[in-house]
């Protein structure tokens, strides 16, 4: 078995915790050289016609070849690492990130599932499992309180460990029941510096040999992995914590406008459409007026709620300011795009806003505007917004509560 102390004479991991880069990483020289000259070794006619009284020989020339195969392993590992880290640095996309951790950690570690716990990115109260978004609703997410005794366990532990190993550890049976749901057969701690990231759940694991056990060198693969991973999803929280708004939970302006340049280049090349939906709040300062500013925050709140649910993965939302809010559909055409806008306003002016035991009715006015490649060529996202907006102000002009396509003016007249 290779022991964690020989790996450490080859590779040499020097990361900054505030932020880890591909430079970081950094292999010796020496092992580059190694492996340019290979360990020579007799042929196997040679070995057949030794003489029977040189044993010793034969011995050495097996003891250098298992020590030369040994060394193949670490270098095919070590490069595997190279290119694990300059994915992970490659990918700030905070759910793009966790599928490529999960994905990668499967492979290595030949179990058919995986999922990770991280941090809640607005509370920090909770480690929220957001890998299985097909199996639960955002508001039914699993969760492990970070004042947990499974947390504080693996900060101790510093190191995998099995779910039959960590009910040894822990008094209170109970806090194990959200893990147990995910037949874990090693929990991997997502640690950073002193501060728990995370927790890496690898479930059931392809038997090679009947033997499903994590050797020493296979816990400390995967520890390795999991200490760039960690890196990884601090970076990623922070781009995602810096382009959201922490009220609504949405978008901010800056963040949409750098998607929506991007999906217009996108729709040109691919000859797509694509929509945008602009929303205002109808009357929103008189909440704020009548029963204060906790109660607009409330307002917006489940506005935002609402206009999340109701559209698709691919598609973003954004709080534009103040009370209004921008929506970005890729690939959806004009017809398409009324008819989302239409299911948003409907779900609010039929939705009971209750604060404080009042009932409020609260309504949305939308423009519409959809890029079309012969019809509505924009050439700005600056442009493709403005055409929500004025959208936007007519469905205000003409008593709100209502959605408006943007039509370009007719010059012929």
């Amino acid at each position: 078995m290779i022991k964690r102390s020989n790996v450490n004479d080859i590779i040499r991991f020097s990361y900054q915790a505030d932020g880890f880069t591909g430079d970081d990483l950094q292999i010796e020289k020496s092992i580059v050289q190694r492996r340019r000259k290979p360990v020579k070794t007799r042929n196997l006619h040679e070995l057949v016609t030794e003489p029977r009284g040189d044993i010793p020989s034969l011995e050495k020339t097996t003891d250098a070849l298992d020590l030369s195969l040994q060394y193949e392993k670490k270098i095919y590992d070590l490069e595997q690492m190279l290119d694990i880290a300059k994915s992970f640095c490659q990918n700030l996309d905070f759910d793009n990130l966790l599928e490529s951790i999960v994905y990668i950690c499967m492979a290595q570690m030949h179990v058919l599932g995986a999922e990770i716990f991280v941090r809640d990115l607005i509370t920090n109260e909770n480690y929220v499992l957001e890998t299985a978004k097909d199996l639960f609703d955002e508001s039914e997410k699993p969760s492990i309180p970070v004042s947990s005794p499974i947390t504080k366990k693996l900060l101790d532990v510093q190191m995998p460990i099995t779910f039959d190993e960590l009910k040894l550890l822990i008094e209170d049976q109970k806090t194990l029941e959200t893990l147990k749901a995910l037949s874990p057969t090693l929990i991997v701690p997502l640690i950073q510096k002193t501060h728990l990231n995370g927790l890496l759940i690898l479930q059931e694991r392809i038997a090679i040999e009947d033997d499903v056990s994590y050797n020493e060198y296979e816990q400390n693969q995967i520890m390795s992995i999991a200490s760039l991973a960690s890196v990884a999803i601090n970076n990623a929280a922070l781009i995602e914590q810096s382009s959201t708004d922490m009220m609504t939970h949405l978008k901010l302006k800056f963040y949409f406008f750098n998607v929506l340049s991007e999906a217009i280049d996108q729709s040109f090349l691919q000859n797509e459409n694509l929509a945008v939906l602009m929303f205002d709040i109808d009357y929103f300062k008189k909440f704020n007026d009548t029963y204060g500013h906790e109660c607009g925050d409330y307002v917006l709140i489940e506005v935002a709620n609402i206009i999340r649910k109701s559209l698709r993965e691919s598609d973003t939302a954004s709080r534009y300011g103040g009370e209004e809010f921008t929506v970005l559909l890729p690939n959806t055409t004009t017809e398409e795009a009324i008819l989302v806008a239409e299911r948003i306003r409907a779900a609010i002016d039929t939705h009971d806003f209750i604060y404080n035991d009042q009932h409020l009715h609260v309504t949305i006015s939308c423009g519409v505007s959809v890029f079309d490649s012969t019809e509505n060529l924009v050439n700005s996202p600056n442009e493709f917004v403005n055409q929500a907006d004025q959208a936007l102000y007519i469905s205000k002009s003409k008593g709100r509560n209502r959605v408006t396509l943007y039509r370009k003016p007719d010059n012929s007249r």
